[in-house]
């Protein structure tokens, strides 16, 4: 049993990440304003002090932790004026990142974003598809600016330490399975969604992703587009590809409804395979 702290576990996404590592036998302590699954810190996470201590030992709760999942943040561009996402989401990783160092902890697995691949893709179209971990990142807002440079800061504390694992995981859409209703209404226009060529990942794929990192256990950085296998359109995706993005080069041949947010790096070196689709529910 490892005892993982997961910062922002009563989120959307960390729901579904606490109850999967709770179902794979592993101890978790949640680091949120809320309740969760799993017993509850109530942390100030842009405090350092705060983060230090509830990475190192809580009175009676626990004494140690083993690996650091840190999915808090403001989840989305928009939300606050520009500079409070980027403050916010960019102090609180660094905090995370520097209190795991002061503990000793190992191995820490962080939410980046498929923002950094440069959405809205209407803007700033990928130079390929299915769009992949292998070209540089392109944020084009606060969030995502802070998304890439947590990144970046990640690779500093990996070389800081070398025997440190830090795997960003830049996951799509996160979706839960209420959300599904409304899939079928994005075929009237296949404009609404190409903002991110189609991709969601549904929140309990999203939690295999997680535990999946926190297994790779190789020292250094390493990042991943995290998405379902499929698209949220009934069309298929080539078709998809044709009309909206008529001049990206299609890197593979496209199976009917294959996401165009490659998933085969963290096939690859995390064994993830997606479990969940819109199209069947829950299996």
């Amino acid at each position: 049993m490892a005892r993982i702290a997961v910062t922002g576990g009563s989120g959307k996404l960390g729901r579904a990440v606490v109850q999967h590592l709770l179902d794979h036998g592993n101890e978790v302590v949640n680091l949120d304003r809320a309740p969760s699954a799993a017993p509850t810190i109530n942390v100030d996470l842009s405090d350092f002090g705060q983060v230090v201590s509830a990475l190192t030992a809580v009175d009676d709760r626990y004494d140690k932790i083993d690996a650091v999942v840190h999915l808090a943040a403001i989840p989305a561009p928009g939300l606050l004026p520009n500079a409070a996402t980027f403050h916010n989401n960019i102090t609180v990783t660094y905090n995370v990142f520097a209190a795991a160092r002061t503990a000793g902890i190992k191995t820490i697995v962080w939410a980046s974003s498929e923002t950094v691949l440069g959405l809205p893709f209407e803007t700033t179209p990928p130079p390929y598809l299915p769009a992949d971990e292998e070209y540089p990142a392109r944020p084009n807002s606060s969030y995502s600016l802070a998304k890439h440079l947590e990144e970046q800061m990640a690779e500093q504390f990996c070389r800081w330490d070398p025997t440190l694992t830090m795997i960003g995981l830049r996951f799509s859409n996160v979706m839960e399975p209420a959300d599904y209703a409304a899939f079928p209404g994005y075929d009237a226009d296949p404009h609404a969604r190409s903002w991110n060529a189609w991709g969601y990942i549904d929140a309990r794929d999203g939690a295999q992703a997680v535990r999946r990192a926190l297994a790779y256990g190789k020292p250094g950085l390493e990042v991943f587009v995290i998405a379902n296998a499929d698209t949220v359109m009934s069309r298929s995706s080539a078709s998809l590809a044709a009309e909206v993005f008529p001049d990206l080069p299609v890197k593979k041949e496209l199976a009917e409804h294959e996401t165009l947010l490659s998933i085969d790096k963290a096939r690859r070196l995390l064994g993830y395979e997606p479990e969940f689709t819109w199209r069947t529910g829950t299996p």
